[in-house]
């Protein structure tokens, strides 16, 4: 009788734990734009309307002033990707344009879609920080074994507060593979090659 009730006791623990797995699974895959919707509604992790496109800047260079930008990139989850800046940092001018280049390879051996959340650091430099192109404003579709050369335009804008020298632009990579598929989007990853 003992043993009966164990087992029961143990097939009901096996459940509760596959739910709990199930739940966790679930909420990492809606991680994403769960974190890119509240990060872009408090501007928390320094996301907020300054990291949106701007369709026009308008250089005013202040030659006098130099601020330093780091590139720090992460590909989450441990995917088999590679994802780097072409140079870890830059020395900039507030005011004036730079085109700065990242590199991602999908190291897999089927095709996926990416996408790149940004963050930037100090949070006051991020309403300062102006963006005309980015990868991260689109999803990524990669080919198994696909490797991109992607830009980044930006500026920082001459009232960035005078107490800032270095402006550090992070990126983390994450799979959105299922989310692309589900969104019906026309790039639809194929399944993996034999």
């Amino acid at each position: 009788m003992a043993e009966a009730s164990s087992s029961g006791k143990a097939h009901r623990g096996s459940w509760k734990l596959a739910a709990v797995v199930a739940c966790m699974f679930g909420f990492g895959f809606a991680l994403v734009p769960l974190y890119g919707a509240i990060c872009q509604l408090t501007g928390l992790n320094g996301k907020n309307a300054g990291m949106l496109v701007s369709a026009k800047v308008q250089e005013q260079v202040d030659s006098k002033r130099t601020v330093k930008v780091e590139f720090l990139t992460t590909v989450n989850g441990g995917r088999v990707w590679t994802f780097k800046a072409e140079q870890p940092a830059i020395e900039v001018h507030p005011g004036q344009l730079y085109t700065v280049y990242f590199d991602a390879a999908n190291q897999q051996d089927q095709d996926v879609v990416g996408q790149a959340v940004p963050s930037v650091a100090p949070w006051s430099a991020a309403k300062h920080l102006h963006k005309t192109e980015c990868f991260c404003f689109n999803q990524q579709p990669f080919k198994a074994g696909e490797a991109k050369h992607m830009p980044v335009r930006f500026m920082l804008d001459p009232e960035l507060p005078a107490d800032v020298d270095t402006v550090t632009l992070s990126y983390t990579f994450f799979d959105v593979t299922r989310l692309a598929q589900q969104a019906g989007g026309r790039d639809k990853p194929n399944s993996p090659k034999s």
